[in-house]
């Protein structure tokens, strides 16, 4: 069953327009969330804004947004001045540009969400501007407004889909060679190279999701089960904790690590 729609518009490509809707990609339904409760009652507590100044609970109806002008002095803005800075792009994903799909390096990109034909009419249009991207090797280029936002975002043609990337403003990602600038340059040694190599080759395996399972997620889980069976009892302990690694120590030279690592991974491929 296709999860509920987040947002619905309208994709435009010049004088073509589809109806689309918008979908995140990311799922954090298996998560496991936690509830602050009371430990005297079991109910679960609420929180509630309080003035900062009185200690005094806020009522919803007095909460409103405000913008700091200066220590302690806010500007407030109202709901409807939020809404009047309505932009086209609140409902339309107007494709201006196009780039080269290899062209933006994935350090620019932020949130992923499905963008899917919203009816039957719209899915030639949508199935031509998808088709038209992939065979000329581009990605769109756009701007959305999500949760009051807008947003530069960049469309991906994905199988019978497009994905659809929030891109990061200029000034939130550091300047690379800034950041890096006192890394000292080294020049490698070719033995070390080939054996990293070669270390990296034994290593290789074709990408499986199972690469990046959530462990911790998986043993709260195993708690919360042993938890219910237990009727709320501590489950048993799996074993001694673990200690802390140690530091690596820098007497072993480069090149006998290497070789050690290269002959333990022989080692285990026997096994």
């Amino acid at each position: 069953m296709a999860p509920r729609p987040y947002w619905k518009g309208y994709l435009k490509l010049s004088l073509v327009t589809c109806p689309v809707s918008l979908t995140p990609a990311r799922s954090e339904h298996e998560k496991i969330r936690f509830h602050t409760i009371n430990s005297q009652t079991g109910h679960r507590v609420r929180s509630r804004y309080v003035d900062a100044e009185t200690g005094k609970p806020v009522d919803e109806e007095d909460e409103v947004k405000g913008y700091e002008v200066e220590e302690g002095r806010h500007i407030v803005v109202e709901d409807d001045e939020l809404e009047a800075v309505g932009l086209e792009s609140t409902r339309t994903i107007d494709i201006g540009t196009f780039v080269p799909a290899d062209s933006i390096e994935w350090i620019w990109y932020d949130s992923p969400y499905y963008l899917m034909p919203d009816d039957e009419v719209g899915q030639e249009a949508f199935a031509v501007i998808r088709e038209a991207m992939a065979k000329t090797k581009m990605v769109g280029i756009s701007r959305l407004v999500l949760a009051r936002r807008e947003r530069a975002v960049m469309l991906q043609p994905r199988g019978k889909g497009i994905v659809l990337w929030t891109l990061r403003y200029g000034d939130e990602v550091r300047d690379l060679d800034e950041v890096f600038s006192d890394i000292e340059e080294k020049k490698t040694d070719p033995k070390l190279m080939s054996l990293v190599g070669t270390l990296i080759e034994d290593l290789t395996k074709p990408w499986d999701t199972s690469m990046i399972g959530d462990p911790v997620q998986d043993r709260l889980k195993e708690i919360i089960e042993a938890k219910k069976k237990k009727k709320g009892k501590r489950p048993a302990k799996t074993g001694r904790k673990e200690k802390e690694p140690e530091a690596p120590s820098n007497v072993v030279s480069i090149m006998d690590a290497l070789k050690k690592s290269i002959s333990e991974e022989k080692k285990k491929k026997r096994k």
